[in-house]
């Protein structure tokens, strides 16, 4: 199987975009509502909820549900 010259752009698009403190799919789905609810008041983020932010920048899965749950919150 190879890839196609946009797949593989993509992969080094989402490898330049990590960094040292990656937290992984289920650690981003149990903060992610208190980084929505915090975005939601306009309170700062803290840097443990930034690694939030910077999840839900690559991961696809993770923005949907985050969009999904903000939908909800704003009702």
């Amino acid at each position: 199987m190879s890839l196609s010259k946009e797949e593989i752009n993509e992969l080094v698009r989402l490898v330049s975009l990590t960094n040292d403190e990656e937290i992984d799919c289920e650690r981003c789905l149990s903060l992610v509502a208190e980084f929505a609810e915090r975005k939601l008041a306009g309170h700062s983020i803290p840097a443990e909820l930034a690694a939030v932010a910077h999840h839900l920048s690559i991961c696809a899965e993770c923005s949907e549900e985050y969009a999904l749950l903000l939908q909800m919150m704003n009702g």
